[in-house]
This record gives structure tokens, sequence and C-alpha cells, in this order.
């Protein structure tokens, strides 16, 4: 009975935080964009003036990633990259409940998509890898709303929210895939026929599906799952993330095709290659990629780095 109740205890709570989401999301929903993008700033600027945890994450990791760079433009881009993130968390309402033509309004071009119709119009299915830069959510319902597109996804902790995530991302006619062996047989089958399949190549893959390789000259625990759809396909894989322009400017999708080897025989080379790319792209433009994650924490052997576990 008592185990009856708690689990009764649990998905009420659940469904709880998961209507309070809702309803946040739908509050934000209301908000133009130069609104939204001005929470954001105020927001990222707070965080910045606190010297929490983000602020502590955002500084270790550029340290570790940048060091070609003087203690005083880390200092400038860690401030940026606070706003950034602030404009991208209140951008969601807008992106996740506007109408889809509203939403539409808000891109302004996509430079190199061409290139990912012709693979798909070959019947080879195309790989695309969309890094946490820029927005990357906004990328990736412009994309699916295109071509036919399977986005896999790590479901969260809390199962209720799961929910909201994948009506959120599917909801301009994405297919939603878990990161588990069932939601590989689902990207193996969508690129058999033709489609595209979409991965986030920078999110820390859980023990034991991956290998440690570098990633800003540090050693990052890298996912192995693109190699496999690369060397059991074929296909040819891409590159693309959502440029946030100045002033509530809209957006920009930057599409590239991939050529460093992340199809690899040796996982770790493979795995070598694949940040690499994501570099490439960081580089571009570092104050809009995701730096409060803590990439560097855990390693393949299950081992706390030490350095961002003190510091994030």
């Amino acid at each position: 009975m008592s185990k009856r109740r708690d689990t009764a205890r649990y998905r009420w709570r659940g469904q709880l935080r998961l209507a309070a989401a809702r309803t946040v999301l739908t509050g934000l929903g209301w908000l133009s964009l130069p609104a939204a993008q001005r929470m954001g700033i105020w927001m990222g600027k707070l965080a910045w003036l606190m010297h929490g945890s983000m602020r502590r994450t955002v500084e270790s990791n550029l340290a570790l990633c940048l060091p070609e760079k003087d203690e005083a433009e880390r200092e400038a881009l860690a401030r940026q990259t606070l706003i950034e993130t602030g404009k991208g968390l209140f951008e969601t309402g807008p992106i996740w409940r506007w109408p889809r033509e509203r939403v539409e309004a808000m891109m302004i071009d996509m430079p190199g998509f061409e290139r990912i119709e012709q693979a798909l119009s070959e019947g080879r299915g195309a790989i695309l890898l969309g890094p946490h830069l820029g927005n990357w959510e906004f990328g990736g319902l412009m994309t699916a709303a295109r071509v036919p597109t399977t986005v896999m996804y790590r479901p969260p902790r809390e199962p209720t929210m799961e929910r909201l995530l994948v009506e959120a991302r599917s909801r301009f006619g994405a297919s939603m895939a878990p990161a588990n062996l069932g939601g590989v047989r689902q990207a193996l089958r969508a690129l058999k026929r033709g489609e595209l399949v979409a991965i986030l190549p920078d999110q820390a893959p859980r023990h034991g599906e991956g290998v440690t390789a570098p990633f800003f000259g540090q050693p990052a625990l890298t996912m192995t799952l693109i190699r496999t759809l690369t060397q059991r396909t074929g296909a040819p894989a891409f590159t693309g993330w959502a440029e946030r322009l100045p002033d509530a400017g809209g957006f920009r999708i930057h599409y590239t095709p991939v050529t460093e080897p992340i199809g690899h025989e040796d996982a770790v080379e493979a795995a070598a290659a694949l940040n690499r790319e994501v570099e490439r792209v960081v580089r571009i433009k570092p104050s809009q990629y995701q730096w409060t994650y803590r990439r560097f924490r855990r390693q393949a052997s299950g081992r706390v780095r030490r350095e961002q576990r003190q510091k994030g």
C-alpha cells in the first residue's frame, strides 16, 4: 500500500510540474522576440552579478578551452555567454508556442540547406549535427518543417517532462527518437528511407556509450552513436546551427558539410574528428555556445574530473 501511495504521489508531482511548465511557456509565448531577448539580457546580467555556479562553470570552461585568450577577453566572453544563454531561455516560449507562420518569420535565411536537399534527393539520407550553438530549438524546428526529419534526444529524468519536450520539438513534423536501442533502430530506418536524422553531438553520453577524446584540447566523454550511424548507412553528414542575429533581428541557420572522418574505424579517432567539427563551428560564434554545460565532468572510465566537480 505504501509503495502504491508513493507512486501515486510521484505521478501527481510530475503532473503538477508539467502543468507549471506549460503555464510558464504559455506566458512566455505572449512575448515578442525583442521583449523575450530583453528579459534574457536581464537574466544574464543578473547571473553574472550573482557569481553563482553558472558563471563559475562558464569561466572554468573558457579557461580550459580558450587559453589563448587573455583574462580580460575571457571575462568579456563569459559575461556575453550568460546574456546569450538568457536570451535562449526566454526565446523558448515564442519558439515552442507561437504559430508556425510567426516562427517562420524569425528566419532570415538558411545558407547551405540546398546541399542537404540534394543529398536527400539522391535517396542516401543524411545526418545533421546540431551542436548547442545559437538557438538549436529554432534550428531543429525549421529544418524539420522542410524535410522529413527524425530528431534523436535524451529523455529527461522526469518522465512527464518528456511529453512537453516531444510535443514541442515535433510540432512542425519531426519524428522523435530517444537515444536508446529502439531509437537507434528508428534512426537507421529513417536514414535507409533517405530521410534526415538530427543529433546533438556535444552532449555527453551515458557511461559505456562513449569514449574519451579531445575537445578544445581537453579530454571529453564523446558519443560513438554518430560513428555507428555513419558506418552502418554511409549517409553524408552536415553541421547546422541557428545564429542569433543582433537587435532581435531573427536567426540565420548555417549548414555545412562535415569533412572530418567521423566514421573512422577507430572509435577514438572518430570521436576526436566529431569534436573537431563541433569546435570549428563554435569558434565562429563562441559567445552563443552553451559553455554552461559541464562537458568535462565525466570521462569514459566514469571518473569525475576534479576541476569541474569543484568549480561547476
